[in-house]
């Protein structure tokens, strides 16, 4: 018998026995004795997503409440993700992109520029407003707080602080001899009640009950989700489990946010005796792609200033233990020369501050424990990751072992006194990169995100880069210190995330759905954990909870999926998306980027055009690294014109080297993509070329004096 069938048949000896939790009739008498509140909907969880769907709800003419366990709701959009990651703008639709709209709306208005002018800021990156939007994508913790606080006026949605659900009894995962930590279905939590198959009541450990027709767990930790009885993991699967190649222990991919060479591991430096330094994993790495237990590492995502008015100096903090730095010492001294932080800037002169480098913001291998610890536990590794960053912090400002050009500038920086409750300028918000997924009829995997595979019940689109940031830090065969699981692939275009990826499986649990836990492996969890998508699919998920209303209190599983997905249009979500000339529909011998084989670093578009799903750039790298080679074979004997297509731009390359090889002999043509190609805006041709079988086109950035773009190649017969 599978461990999946053992759990169910044992889950059934147990119910049939009165054993399983929530069967003892004390605490049975003492819930019904509770306060009680009702709503058609109960959302666990007032993170963005949380929001984004009671505000749906009650657009759709029912009833919801939001139970939040915190004092503050929007998660990381208000506490301190204020650069969005995004991926491609124009993917996002609905209620999420409304959020944006009314940033740029909030930012509009010349009260709320209170210290800098409006003209001075400048936002950057993905994240930069393009001439004609009417979005905005940089924003302050308190203006996104602001926002969110009118939607839950002005949409009548009641909201209740400070409850935690009563977690006593929830299932946990196990190691069932593979690394991949799963848990069976069927353990149900005290502070969950359910019948036939579905949720009626969540019991909060105040007492306070909430009941429902359908939920939603909007938590980052998927903590109604495990306390539902419903199957999860946590960690990394293997490459085998889904036929992945970025899963799994991944040393060889991880080259970025990389520690030097040559940083000693140990205590005593140049003694393999001795003790490794705090934060080194001494059983990893692992076996390269393997499964373990591991979750990328977490971090608070700064909101700093360096505004002397509202500047709060950085200061050790209590607990300081300079030992946890000595790796950042060693990794200047071996030859590290950077600033180790992305610090973007957001209005009024503050920051979204976030990880960059081998020894940065991230606690790397301190939060294991943390997706399914018990609160208590839980609070105190946000203490953990709150200490080690303040005095990350204190220590680059001041510390003598810091160089000192690096030290001045450090120290002009502090946290804002304006936002954030604590006197410290301190949030309380962890920035919860992944935890508990669930696992359903639908795993979303890397070859959802490489559009190998396509979702055909698409209820919103992912965009970004599989991106996990490192989870352990261990020594190397050379007995160096080396960081673990940095992942960074993209170069794909956008693609649809399955309903059957957000709802259980129905024999598990027919009326809730999960849009932030969702069903993914932890590869293709990077790419769809930003905040905009999971409102995105949290709008989706309240579509599909009051449709199951409508529909006689349908399963979730089971509700209409062409009306749902006639709804969602209609509420300007964005289901799927083509940016350009479908192949088939091209003349001659076409060769799409994606076809191409590619060396160095090529980034996806974020811009619609051009032929099939968009195109890429090499992001004005001019190293000449980047290079694309088009390559046909056993052609028939001719002449043929060698054609290039990209989307014109002014900041385009305008000296883009193309070489043309066939029979041995190259050629070379400098393309000027700032000129619009001749043919249909489309295609530029760079030169006839005759073969006896094959023809070679190699685009690169070499010495180039712009961005370059490659599109697709063709040749047409002369």
């Amino acid at each position: 018998m599978s461990t999946h069938s053992f759990s169910l048949a044992l889950l059934g000896f147990l119910l049939a026995a009165g054993l399983c939790p929530g069967a003892d009739p004390e605490k049975e008498a003492a819930a019904e004795k509770a306060p009680v509140r009702e709503a058609d909907v109960v959302v666990y969880g007032g993170t963005s997503a949380g929001i984004a769907a009671a505000v749906q709800v009650k657009r759709m003419g029912r009833s919801v409440i939001v139970v939040e366990p915190t004092r503050r709701i929007g998660g990381l959009t208000t506490g301190g993700l204020g650069q969005t990651d995004i991926g491609n703008k124009q993917v996002v639709g609905g209620i999420s992109r409304e959020f944006y709209r009314a940033v740029r709306d909030w930012y509009s208005k010349p009260e709320h520029w209170i210290r800098e002018e409006a003209e001075a800021y400048m936002s950057s990156g993905q994240s930069r407003t393009e001439e004609g939007e009417d979005t905005m994508w940089t924003f302050e913790p308190s203006a996104a707080l602001a926002i969110y606080q009118r939607w839950v006026e002005e949409n009548d949605i009641p909201v209740v602080y400070n409850e935690r659900l009563d977690r006593t009894g929830e299932g946990k995962t196990e190691d069932h001899g593979t690394g991949w930590l799963v848990a069976a279905p069927g353990n149900v939590a005290e502070g969950v009640v359910v019948k036939d198959g579905r949720i009626v009541e969540l019991v909060m450990e105040s007492g306070a009950r909430f009941r429902g027709d359908y939920f939603l767990d909007c938590t980052y930790e998927g903590d109604l989700l495990a306390a539902a009885g419903i199957s999860f993991t946590v960690g990394r699967e293997s490459n085998a489990t889904y036929g992945e190649t970025y899963n799994g222990v991944q040393t060889e991919n991880a080259t970025k946010h990389q520690l030097v060479d040559g940083v000693d591991p140990h205590v005593s430096p140049g003694d393999p005796d001795s003790d490794l330094l705090p934060g080194i994993d001494p059983t990893g790495p692992g076996e390269e792609g393997g499964a373990d237990h591991r979750a990328q590492a977490y971090c608070f995502r700064m909101c700093l200033t360096d505004h002397p008015d509202n500047r709060i100096p950085f200061s050790k903090p209590e607990g300081f233990d300079e030992q946890r730095y000595e790796l950042l010492f060693r990794n200047y001294e071996a030859g590290f020369s950077d600033f180790p932080w992305i610090n973007s800037k957001m209005p009024n002169r503050k920051t979204d501050t976030n990880n960059k480098h081998g020894f940065s913001t991230d606690f790397i291998g301190q939060n294991y424990d943390y997706p399914e610890a018990g609160y208590d536990e839980r609070e105190a590794i946000v203490e953990a990751h709150r200490t080690y960053q303040k005095g990350l912090m204190w220590v680059l400002a001041n510390h003598p072992r810091i160089p000192a050009e690096f030290r001045e500038e450090f120290s002009r920086w502090g946290t804002s006194k304006d936002e954030f409750a604590a006197e410290d300028g301190w949030q309380e918000q962890l920035y919860i990169r992944e935890a508990r997924r669930m696992i359903a009829d639908t795993v979303m995997s890397q070859a959802h995100c490489e559009n190998r595979l396509i979702a055909d019940d698409s209820i919103g689109m992912a965009a970004y880069t599989m991106d996990s940031h490192n989870t352990q830090r261990y020594v190397d065969h050379d007995g160096h210190a080396r960081n673990e699981g940095d992942v960074q692939k993209g170069g794909f275009p956008p693609y649809p995330i399955s309903y059957r990826s957000i709802v259980p499986r129905r024999d598990e649990c027919e009326n809730l759905a999960v849009p932030v836990g969702m069903s993914a492996s932890h590869i293709a969890f990077g790419s769809i954990r930003m905040e905009p998508v999971f409102m995105i699919l949290a709008q989706s998920a309240a579509t599909a909870a009051v449709h199951a209303i409508e529909e006689d209190g349908a399963a979730l599983q089971e509700i209409d999926r062409a009306r749902l997905r006639e709804r969602l249009l209609a509420d300007e979500q964005i289901l799927e998306y083509s940016r350009g000339l479908p192949l088939g529909e091209i003349e001659g011998r076409v060769l799409d980027d994606t076809q191409a084989t590619l060396d160095g670093e090529w980034q996806s578009s974020s811009l619609s055009g051009g032929v099939h799903n968009g195109y890429r750039h090499d992001s004005d790298a001019r190293d000449g690294k980047a290079r694309a080679v088009f390559e046909w074979s056993d052609l028939p004997p001719g002449e043929y014109e060698v054609q290039v297509a990209y989307t014109a731009n002014p900041n385009r390359a305008t000296n883009t080297p193309v070489d043309i090889e066939s029979g041995g002999e190259t050629r070379r043509k400098e393309l000027d993509q700032k000129k619009a190609p001749s043919i249909d805006e489309l295609f530029e041709p760079v030169g006839t070329v005759a073969t006896e079988g094959g023809i070679t086109v190699t685009i690169s950035n070499e010495d180039t004096d712009g961005y370059v773009i490659i599109d697709a190649v063709r040749l047409l017969p002369r």
